[in-house]
């Protein structure tokens, strides 16, 4: 059986970027392995190329093995002792900037820790100043477990929460309980892939707890790079307890090491800002003469570094002696239009820059440019293009600045070279504090992947205990199912016997109404009396028959025997059958009951030969 971390593995975490999109090439191998082989077992291939061409065949295997590697065992509040801190000492100093908060939970699984930053902050300001204030993030890679964030969690996934907590910011949903849609609209919830996709920025508080474990050393730097660069300067960084960023002290610090809460080191943007002083003069002279004296006194004659002024023309109106010395100009270039000269495309090409200047009127730099001075050498310089602003805010022309940094290009790279020289020999001198950082690289490792395969126990006891609780509940309802059944069919079976009874093989018409008195039963014997076979009159309302049956004058005995009282009655009626024949019809009424209550009457007519009754009182 070849399950190891070779090229045939390599091949299938290759495959799973290019046609899905998620990189695992950051992640520890020894863990990776460990889950994408436990697949392989499940469906009995014993390589990692037939997995391969597995997952090209069957595109549903992809969630089963995302599920697989991205072990998502998560709890509200989970190292209590750390929220506890958190809600003590760190939330009270981001509240009180009072401006906009934001909020970043990646790797955030199912929820959970998103949902308890949230009641956190809400704890804390109210939910008024909640939904003003606070705006969370919550990320991950596994887009299951954030359709579980969204959807709501079952009653076990809310046992680890205080009932108050619980009963304060959840409410049920059917079978599942929601997050109070009030506070809901605070929070965000997204894909995001921490190796590929760039960060989320300008942030307060950013939660990253027991994923990083799953990188390498190397993908943990870029990852936390990354976060150096979302946080504000003030913003804090919350690990998970199997994390300490020993090799990271240059970017963050610990505010508690033990809870592993860390703040940002702060790097301050040095910004070097040139300008130019001009002088007032007089009113700008009305032919074009004056106006280059007026753009040569805005220039700068002595500047130690190579200075050249364009006017709005394009005309050449200065060079200063550095320029003229550099560039070899002759004096007769002076006044003449930049595009004529060489200057203009040796040694960059000036034209674009200045267009550039003008159009956005403000000042730009090309750095890196090279040039052959004559016997002199090649030197680099940087161009600075800046615009020349008049007393009435109008650009008169513009100064490029050619800055000699070869000397200085020179020194950075001896001391490159210095720094190297110094960085072997400090080498030599850590050896042995590097033997020690790297016994505590390999505990640290340890004890990453004693958590991992902790939670993957606690994983696959979960995906247990839920089989168990959908089994229980499945067989509950069958169960359910099955007696409802039995009790309908013995209900159809006595109908049935009850009716057979009264209305099989009788020589009387029998007729049976129900609650509603419509026709339910039509027995022979009816049909030869009145002359309507039964599908004629099933169904149809019994006292709006005319039939020769005078049903009107049976409607108070019926509807009294229907009600309970008496349970049964009997009239004689004066009827006239199909063959226009008057005859004394005996009538008699009983109860059709079910239990207690009445569910209809039974009609039982006899024909009264040769006896003349009156007709009886209904």
């Amino acid at each position: 059986m070849s399950l190891d971390a070779g090229p045939q593995f390599e091949s299938l975490i290759e495959y799973m970027r290019e046609s899905r999109g998620v990189d695992f090439t950051g992640y520890k191998r020894t863990s990776l392995v460990r889950r994408v082989a436990k697949r392989c077992q499940e469906l009995g291939i014993d390589n990692f190329a037939a997995y391969l061409d597995y997952l090209q065949v069957h595109a549903d295997e992809f969630p089963i093995l995302f599920d697989k590697i991205l072990i998502n065992v998560t709890e509200f509040f989970r190292d209590a002792p750390a929220w506890e801190f958190m809600a003590e000492n760190v939330v009270p100093r981001v509240i009180a900037k009072n401006g906009l908060i934001r909020i970043w939970s990646t790797g955030t699984a199912s929820g959970e820790e998103a949902y308890s930053a949230a009641m956190l902050f809400c704890e804390a300001l109210g939910p008024e100043q909640f939904l003003r204030r606070v705006k969370i993030y919550a990320t991950d890679i596994d887009e299951e477990a954030l359709n579980k964030a969204r959807a709501g969690y079952f009653a076990k996934d809310l046992e680890s929460l205080d009932e108050t907590l619980k009963t304060k910011y959840f409410e049920p949903q059917g079978s599942r309980y929601v997050f109070r849609s009030a506070l809901r609209r605070g929070l965000i919830f997204g894909r995001h892939d921490l190796m590929q996709d760039a960060p989320i920025s300008r942030l307060d508080l950013l939660i990253c707890r027991n994923t990083l474990m799953y990188f390498t050393s190397e993908s943990q730097g870029r990852i936390l790079a990354r976060f150096h660069y979302a946080l504000n300067d003030d913003g804090y960084l919350f690990l998970g307890r199997a994390e300490m960023l020993l090799t990271h002290g240059a970017l963050f610090v610990p505010v508690d090491l033990k809870q592993r809460i860390f703040s940002k080191v702060a790097r301050l943007q040095l910004r070097e800002r040139l300008m130019l002083l001009a002088q007032s003069g007089a009113a700008e002279a009305s032919n074009h003469v004056a106006r280059q004296l007026r753009v040569r006194e805005l220039s700068s004659e002595g500047s130690p570094s190579a200075q050249l002024v364009v006017d709005a023309l394009g005309v050449l109106v200065s060079a200063n002696l550095a320029a003229r010395r550099l560039f070899d100009i002759p004096p007769g270039d002076i006044g003449r239009p930049l595009k004529d000269l060489d200057l203009s495309f040796k040694p960059i090409d000036l034209r674009t820059p200045i267009d550039r200047v003008y159009r956005e009127r403000r000042a730009f730099t090309t750095s890196g440019v090279e040039f052959q001075a004559g016997e002199g050498g090649l030197r680099i310089f940087d161009v600075y293009a800046a615009p020349l602003i008049d007393d009435d805010g109008s650009i008169v022309g513009v100064s490029a600045s050619f800055l000699d940094v070869t000397q200085f290009n020179q020194l950075r790279a001896e001391l490159e070279r210095s720094k190297q020289d110094v960085e072997t020999a400090y080498e030599e001198l850590q050896s042995s504090n590097e033997e020690l950082e790297t016994t505590n690289e390999e505990l640290q490792s340890t004890v990453e992947e004693l958590e991992t395969t902790n939670e993957e126990l606690q994983s696959s006891n979960e995906e247990l205990e839920t089989m168990n609780e959908e089994l229980e509940s499945t067989n509950a309802e069958l169960q359910s199912i099955n007696t409802d059944l039995r009790l309908r069919t013995d209900e159809v079976q006595k109908l049935n016997t009850f009716l057979r009874a009264v209305t099989g093989n009788i020589e009387v018409g029998a007729i049976v109404l129900d609650g509603e008195m419509r026709v339910q039963v039509w027995n022979e014997r009816a049909a030869d009396l009145w002359g309507l076979r039964s599908d004629e009159v099933l169904g149809q309302p019994f006292f709006d028959l005319d039939i020769g049956l005078p049903a009107r004058d049976l409607r108070n005995m019926v509807r009294a025997v229907a009600r309970g009282r008496p349970s049964h009655d009997e009239a004689t009626v004066q009827a006239v059958t199909r063959r226009g024949r008057s005859i004394n019809m005996k009538v008699t009424v009983y109860t059709l009951a079910d239990g207690e209550r009445s569910s209809g009457v039974v009609l039982v007519m006899e024909e009264m030969r040769g006896v003349k009754e009156p007709v009886g009182k209904v």
